[in-house]
């Protein structure tokens, strides 16, 4: 099966000194990684990793130095492939000017979702994160909360075979976890696919069937969840799994 998400020997290095001649600032030091269709991956990492960038590679916000990406099976630069992904930051930028209800019709009409359809699909999703009672409401009025729920909202407006989660759960209650987790699991029960990118690690660990560390730009472990919680003494958490690799990837 093709995978959601590739990698293949992905330089990425940011240009310093005056008129980007400086030595530069590698980001990603050859990654090689596939994100398989279907289920939840997850992606983790120290601050500094490349975790950022490689999402921003994904979504073609930059361009690799070297090596190649692709994206539900196409290249980059293959716009048609940004429909099918839905993507959640963890600090949003929308403009705060718009309504909820406004802000969804938005990105729905950027994705391409046919117009008979996107009343109905922003209805829906505003009642699915709990924002239907202020969807008229101004953004500048939410919490930081509203905001990520609106967030969710946002990235699943287009119905996305790939989702991409960046730090989802920054500033949401035990509700707003919830309800991410119940996405992220009715994403694998119907064959899409979910990118998580967290700190949190109990989350990837119930969720992700499979995981990459990613460790100064360099990945250091990629592989199903479950083995690298098998430690030499039975089960151990996913912290005590992680802490090892990020220390001894850090010291290379």
């Amino acid at each position: 099966m093709t995978p959601a998400a590739a990698f293949d020997q992905v330089v990425k290095t940011y240009p310093t000194g005056p008129f980007g001649l400086g030595p530069g600032v590698p980001a990603l030091r050859g990654v090689t990684l596939a994100v398989p269709a279907g289920g939840a991956f997850g992606l983790l990492g120290p601050n500094r990793a490349g975790k950022t960038t490689l999402i921003k590679l994904l979504l073609s916000l930059a361009a690799p130095t070297a090596g190649t990406v692709t994206r539900l099976g196409a290249p980059p630069a293959d716009r048609r492939t940004l429909a099918r992904v839905g993507y959640m930051h963890e600090n949003h930028a929308f403009p705060r000017y718009l309504s909820a209800g406004e802000l969804l019709t938005f990105y729905g009409g950027l994705s391409g979702v046919a117009s008979a359809d996107l009343a109905g699909r922003v209805e829906r999703l505003l009642v699915r994160v709990g924002l239907a009672d202020r969807r008229s409401e101004p953004i500048a009025r939410f919490s930081k909360g509203m905001v990520q729920r609106l967030g969710l909202a946002q990235a699943l407006v287009n119905d996305p075979d790939l989702l991409v989660l960046d730090e989802p759960t920054e500033g949401l209650d035990l509700s707003g976890r919830q309800l991410l987790r119940d996405v992220v699991r009715e994403f694998k029960a119907a064959g899409k696919t979910v990118l998580l990118v967290s700190h949190v690690l109990p989350e990837v660990e119930e969720l992700c069937d499979a995981l990459a560390v990613l460790v100064a730009g360099t990945v250091v472990h990629a592989g199903p969840t479950a083995e690298l919680l098998r430690g030499p003494s039975g089960r151990r958490s996913l912290e005590a799994a992680v802490r090892p690799l990020y220390e001894r990837g850090a010291a290379a």
